[in-house]
C-alpha cells in the first residue's frame, strides 16, 4: 500500500447505482468529500496493513489454539479492569486540572495557605465540593482497579511469554500509582496529611546509606514545611502525570501489538 496519488474516480455517480438508504447516502456523502481532500481511506488502509503485519509475527493465543471460545465467559468482565482505571485515571486527571486553577500550594513561608486554598474550594467555590469528590473517589477507584487488574493477571498466566515485560511495566505503574497518591495526600495539608508526610520522613531517614539524602531530596529536609509541599506539588503536578500517561500509552500499545492474554 502507497500513498500515490490515485486515478480520479466519479464517486457521485457510483453512488448514483446504489439503492441507499438516506442515512448511508448522507455517510458515504461525507466520506467522500472528506477523502477527496483528506485521504482518509488510504491512511486507514495503511494503519489496517500495519495493525495485521504485527499481529500476524504474535503466535495464536490460547483460545485459538486450542479451540477454547466461550469457554471462559466467566472470566471477561475482568478483562475490562485495565480499561477501567485507565478511565479512572482520565478522570482523576481532568478534575485535577481543574482543581489546579484555584489550588495554592503555599505562599511565602506559610506552608498553611494549601490547606486555606482547599477551604475555598471545598466551601466557596460553586461545585467545589463535587470536584474535589470526585477527583478523590477517581483516585480511589483507579488504585482499586490497578491492584484487580494486577490479581487478575497473575491469576490467568498473562503475565507469562512473551508478556513479561509488560508485566514489569505494570509492577511499575502500580508503584508510580501509590506515589501519585501519597503525593496527593499531602496536597491539603491537614492533620491527615501531616502526620503521612512526617512517616515519609521517618522512612526516608531509616533507609540505608541515602536515608538523610533522600530525604532531603524528597521532603526539603528532616521536617516538615514549605519545602515539603511545593516538592509534593512538583511531583504530584508537573512530573508523575507526563511520566505515567506516557507508560500507560507503552502498556496499552504493548496490548495492542500483543493480544490479550485470554485465561490459561
Amino acid at each position: 500500500m502507497s500513498l500515490e496519488k490515485k486515478d480520479d474516480f466519479d464517486h457521485n455517480a457510483w453512488l448514483k447505482t446504489k439503492d441507499l438508504t438516506p442515512i448511508e447516502s448522507v455517510f458515504l456523502t461525507t466520506l467522500v468529500f472528506l477523502d477527496r481532500r483528506l485521504r482518509i481511506v488510504d491512511y486507514l488502509e495503511l494503519l489496517e496493513n500495519a495493525y495485521y503485519k504485527v499481529n500476524l509475527q504474535m503466535p495464536k493465543s490460547h483460545t485459538e489454539q486450542y479451540d477454547l471460545d466461550n469457554k471462559f465467559w466467566y472470566w471477561y468482565p475482568l478483562y475490562s479492569l485495565g480499561f477501567f482505571s485507565t478511565l479512572a485515571y482520565i478522570v482523576a486527571a481532568v478534575s485535577g486540572a481543574l482543581l489546579g486553577f484555584y489550588y495554592e500550594p503555599s505562599a511565602v513561608g506559610d506552608p498553611s495557605t494549601a490547606y486555606a486554598s482547599i477551604e475555598m474550594i471545598m466551601t466557596e467555590l460553586q461545585f467545589g465540593f463535587a470536584l474535589r469528590s470526585i477527583h478523590r473517589w477517581a483516585a480511589q477507584i483507579m488504585m482499586a482497579a490497578v491492584f484487580l487488574h494486577m490479581l487478575r493477571v497473575y491469576f490467568t498466566g498473562s503475565y507469562k511469554e512473551p508478556r513479561e515485560l509488560n508485566w514489569l511495566l505494570g509492577i511499575i505503574l502500580i508503584s508510580l500509582s501509590m506515589v501519585f497518591g501519597y503525593t496527593g495526600y499531602l496536597l491539603p495539608w491537614n492533620q491527615l496529611a501531616f502526620w503521612a508526610g512526617q512517616i515519609g520522613v521517618e522512612m526516608a531517614l531509616a533507609t540505608p546509606i541515602v536515608g538523610e539524602w533522600a530525604a532531603q531530596l524528597l521532603f526539603g529536609g528532616f521536617t516538615l514545611g514549605q519545602a515539603t509541599i511545593i516538592r509534593m506539588y512538583i511531583l504530584h503536578v508537573f512530573v508523575l502525570p507526563f511520566v505515567v500517561t506516557a507508560l500507560i500509552a507503552l502498556h496499552i500499545g504493548i496490548v495492542w501489538v500483543q493480544g490479550i492474554a485470554e485465561p490459561h
